[in-house]
C-alpha cells in the first residue's frame, strides 16, 4: 500500500491575520476533504500560534518555520542575495546545519505549494528567499511546485527579472492582481481567500448598519489623520454611533485607530479578532463598510455588503485594493484620504462572479494536488 501523501504549504499564517489565517484555512479545509490522509506541513514565521488558530482544520497538519528561518539566516538583506543564499541552503544544508532535517523534510514533499497573499514583495526584502527556496527544493521531477494567488507588488528594486525567472520555475504560477500579472507576464487571477467560503457569524441580533476596519500597520501617513477621515464620513453619512460595528485583522493593532475615536461613537460595539475567528465575521447583505483591509473589503462583497476601501499606501494597497473593484466589487475606492466619498449603494460582487473565481481557484486546486 503506498504510503500517504506529503504536501508542503508555505504562507505567513500564526501572526496572527485575518486575512492569512484565512487563506491558510481555505486551502486546510479544501485538503481535509480531498486528501484527509495526507500529511500536510504548514511552513509559516509563527508555528506556534499557526497550530493554536489553524491546527484541527486537516487531521494530520503540521506546523514548521524552515524556509523562514533561511531566509532570517540569509548573511545579507540584498534580495539577490537572499535568494540565492536560501537556494543554496534548500541544495546543500549544510550551509545551514541547524535546519538540516527540515529541509530534509523539504525534499520529500510531493507537492510544494506558496500560498497567497503579499508577503513577497518590497516591504519585507528577505522573503523572496521563501519564493526562491521553494522553486529549488521543487526542482526533483517527483515534486510540483505551485504558487497560488500571490501579490509581488510593489518589488524590490532591481528584483523583476529574478521574480520573473523564479516564478516560471514553478509549474503552476498564479497570481491576484494586474500588476503582478504584468509583472510575470502572466494573466491574473484572484486571491486564494476565494478557494472555500469564509465562516460568517450567523447570531448577530440587530447588526451593526455600518462597520469599520482601521489598521494601523504599513499606514503611509499619520493615524490621526485616518481617524479624522472615517469621522468626517460617518458625520457626512449621519451615522449613530449605536449602529457602527468596529472589527479587527490584526489583534491590538486594529484597535489603535478606534481608541483615537471611540469617545466619539459611545454605543459602537466592538468585535475583537478572537470573537472574529471564533465565530465568523459579522457581516450582513446591505450593510456598509469603511476599511483599509483588503480581506475585509473582499469578504464583506462576497456576502452582499457594499462599502469605501481606504488604501493606507497607494502601491501596496491601492492595488489590492483596485484588484477586487476591477473584479466587480462595486465599492468605492478613497484614493484622496481628505475627500467625503459619498455613501456607496450596491449589494457587493454579483454571484455570477464569486461562482467564475471560486470555480477557477477550485481548479487550480485539482491542477495542484491531482496526479
Amino acid at each position: 500500500m503506498p504510503a500517504p501523501p506529503l504536501y508542503y504549504l508555505v504562507g505567513p499564517a500564526g501572526h496572527p491575520n485575518y486575512g492569512d489565517e484565512l487563506i491558510t484555512a481555505g486551502w486546510l479545509r479544501y485538503l481535509s476533504t480531498v486528501a484527509p490522509e495526507a500529511t500536510v506541513w504548514v511552513d509559516t514565521h509563527s508555528p506556534g500560534p499557526a497550530q493554536v488558530l489553524l491546527g484541527e482544520l486537516h487531521p494530520r497538519v503540521r506546523f514548521t518555520d524552515t524556509l523562514w528561518r533561511l531566509c532570517w539566516e540569509a548573511p545579507s538583506e540584498d534580495p539577490w542575495e537572499v535568494a540565492d543564499w536560501v537556494r543554496r541552503a534548500v541544495d546543500d544544508p549544510g550551509l545551514a546545519p541547524r535546519w538540516d532535517r527540515g529541509i530534509a523534510l523539504l525534499h520529500r514533499a510531493q507537492v510544494i505549494h506558496l500560498l497567497g497573499g503579499g508577503y513577497i514583495n518590497r516591504i519585507w526584502p528577505r522573503h523572496i528567499g521563501l519564493l526562491a527556496g521553494a522553486a529549488a527544493a521543487a526542482r526533483a521531477p517527483e515534486t510540483r511546485g505551485a504558487v497560488t494567488g500571490l501579490g509581488l507588488f510593489p518589488e524590490s528594486e532591481g528584483t523583476a527579472q529574478l521574480l520573473r525567472a523564479t516564478a516560471a520555475e514553478f509549474e503552476i504560477a498564479d497570481v491576484r492582481d494586474r500588476k503582478t500579472a504584468e509583472l510575470l507576464g502572466v494573466d491574473p487571477g484572484v486571491d486564494d481567500a476565494f478557494l472555500t467560503p469564509p465562516v460568517i457569524r450567523a447570531d448577530v441580533e440587530d447588526p451593526p448598519e455600518v462597520m469599520l476596519c482601521l489598521q494601523s500597520d504599513l499606514v503611509e501617513f499619520d493615524l490621526g489623520v485616518l481617524a479624522s477621515a472615517v469621522l468626517r464620513t460617518l458625520d457626512a453619512w449621519v451615522i449613530s454611533p449605536e449602529r457602527i460595528g468596529v472589527v479587527e485583522a490584526i489583534p491590538g493593532g486594529d484597535r489603535q485607530v478606534f481608541d483615537l475615536i471611540q469617545h466619539h461613537l459611545p454605543g459602537a460595539r466592538f468585535y475583537p479578532f478572537v470573537e472574529v475567528w471564533e465565530h465568523g465575521l459579522p457581516v450582513v447583505p446591505g450593510q456598509t463598510w469603511l476599511t483599509t483591509r483588503f480581506h475585509m473589503h473582499l469578504v464583506a462583497a462576497m456576502s452582499g455588503a457594499t462599502g469605501v476601501a481606504i488604501p493606507i499606501s497607494a502601491d501596496f494597497y491601492g492595488t489590492k485594493h483596485h484588484s477586487l473593484v476591477e473584479l466587480g466589487s462595486g465599492w468605492t475606492i478613497l484614493d484622496d484620504i481628505h475627500q467625503i466619498p459619498q455613501r456607496p449603494s450596491g449589494t457587493g460582487f454579483e454571484a455570477s462572479t464569486i461562482e467564475a473565481a471560486r470555480g477557477a481557484k477550485r481548479d487550480l486546486a485539482r491542477a495542484i494536488y491531482t496526479r
